[in-house]
């Protein structure tokens, strides 16, 4: 009995200790923390004292704020009421503006993204440039949100803006004029017999665009559809329960996306249900280093449950998913709160989706213009073909160009998309000629698309027609193994 009051008294000894001591590290932790906002109190006092022109209150609390925020990472921020609004609006599909997506690297405004049919894709503005001034004023020492709200205005309204681009290019000025930004983030068209699907951003209004597409291509092509390419480059993402909706459209089944944050308790799955719209046919996903967040993971959902082959070059790299915080009366503040991982578990965090198939944007010359290919047919003397079965066939002359379907032809007009007529809308991941401003270059970026040509033709999309060929190559395979 004796032992066991001392074990009783010993363990309570124990427990005492250790609340003793866990009180302490909580006062410890307070007065360091109060220790610190007396510093914040006293440096905001300052500051309002004696910066050389007047500040509010206001102003300061909300850079402070945001500094703190900015900290964090790259992708956290506070948003003021107005901001919080203009992010609405953008979610919801439409806003004003010059049409970009940008991202804020060394101090500097970085282009993610153009986006389709705006001022700044009309421009020629592309993936990886380096917004330096505005309207002459530099962009060094603004927050993102700062630059971005310069870059928005009334409709009509210029801005000069003025873009680095590589390392060794000298800047040069671009003239915008504003305009209404409808993002129609879903476009699609039929490539003979292959659906083509392109997604520019992920807002609201995305997988409804997605059903809508599919249901027209079906229906256009029918019974002959051999496939689909659905085109992620230079999307820049957006709404989490869009990028899995859009995953799910083409999986039956299985983890779509992971998210993980701090405490264990908070990750959660998003996982598919059964119905692929697609009905499974062939699929081929384009990416490249504009494709970031959201087009990640749908690249990474289908790459992992092997239902499409991903092709272009290396994706963004944003592993992380930001969660907009309301703050009553005030606006919101963006926060990174978790990671998102694929469903083999993968981060993509800095590293991005490596494609299964790296196709870089690439010019394609006809190297037979100059000489004739003589054939079988053009020899004096030749042996005539007398097989009954190829009676009504002529012989072909000598060609001065590959045949059709030889890599790097196409059954169109030089300089067109495959598939498209001259005159036809450009390309997806194009640029067209820059409208008054500086001279057509050559892309530093290797993911960077090529420029129109003069003619205003929309440029030869030789990711495009990889895709194209792949699909088709798949689609003769299994027919003629179905036939064996």
């Amino acid at each position: 009995m004796r032992m066991i009051k001392r074990a009783v008294t010993a363990a309570a000894l124990v427990f005492l200790g250790a609340g003793v001591a866990t009180v302490t590290a909580q006062s410890s932790n307070s007065s360091e923390t109060y220790r610190q906002l007396n510093l914040f109190g006293d440096v905001f006092e300052r500051v309002r004292a004696e910066y050389v022109e007047p500040v509010t209150d206001e102003q300061l609390i909300e850079s402070a704020i945001n500094g703190m925020l900015t900290a964090l990472d790259p992708h956290s921020s506070y948003l003021n009421k107005k901001s919080f609004q203009d992010m609405q609006v953008q979610t919801r599909g439409e806003f004003g503006g010059l049409g970009i997506e940008v991202t804020m690297e060394n101090g500097l405004v970085k282009v993610v993204s153009p986006i389709d049919d705006t001022p700044a894709f009309r421009a020629g503005l592309q993936p990886g440039d380096y917004i330096v001034q505005l309207n002459g004023e530099a962009v060094m020492g603004l927050s993102l949100n700062d630059a971005v709200e310069k870059m928005r205005g009334p409709v009509g309204s210029e801005l000069k803006v003025t873009i680095r681009r590589g390392d060794a290019g000298d800047p040069f000025e671009v003239s915008l004029t504003r305009a209404s930004i409808k993002v129609q983030s879903v476009r699609f068209r039929t490539e003979g017999d292959i659906g083509y699907v392109r997604i520019t951003s992920f807002n609201e209004q995305t997988q409804s665009g997605l059903e809508k597409a599919i249901g027209a291509i079906q229906q256009q092509i029918g019974d002959k559809l051999k496939g689909y390419v659905l085109d992620l480059r230079n999307n820049p993402g957006g709404l989490l329960d869009q990028a899995v909706s859009v995953s799910d459209t083409f999986l039956d089944k299985g983890e779509i996306v992971s998210t993980r944050g701090r405490k264990s308790e908070e990750g959660t799955r998003f996982n598919a249900k059964p119905g692929d719209l697609t009905k499974g046919l062939p699929l081929v996903v384009l990416i490249n280093g504009g494709s970031a967040s959201a087009s990640e993971i749908v690249a990474g959902a289908l790459q992992d449950h092997k239902r499409a082959i991903i092709m272009g070059t290396q994706s963004f790299g944003k592993g992380s998913v930001q969660t907009i915080i309301p703050l009553p009366g005030h606006g919101a503040m963006r926060l990174t709160t978790a990671r998102y991982y694929t469903p083999s578990g993968r981060s993509i965090q800095q590293l991005g989706i490596t494609p299964d198939i790296e196709v870089h944007v690439a010019k394609v010359e006809d190297l037979d213009t100059n000489a004739a290919r003589r054939r079988e047919a053009d020899l004096k003397g030749a042996l005539r073909n007398t097989d009954p079965a190829n009676q009504n066939q002529a012989p072909r002359p000598a060609t001065t160009k590959p045949p059709a379907g030889a890599p790097g032809a196409s059954n169109t007009t030089p300089g067109a998309a495959p598939g498209t007529t001259p005159g036809a809308a450009a390309a997806p991941g194009t640029t067209t000629p820059p409208a008054a401003t500086a001279p057509a270059a050559t892309p530093a970026d290797p993911d960077a698309p090529v420029p129109a040509a003069a003619s205003g033709q929309p440029p030869f999309d030789f990711q495009l027609a990889r895709a194209l060929d792949l699909l088709r190559g798949v689609a003769l395979f299994q027919s003629r193994a179905a036939a064996r």
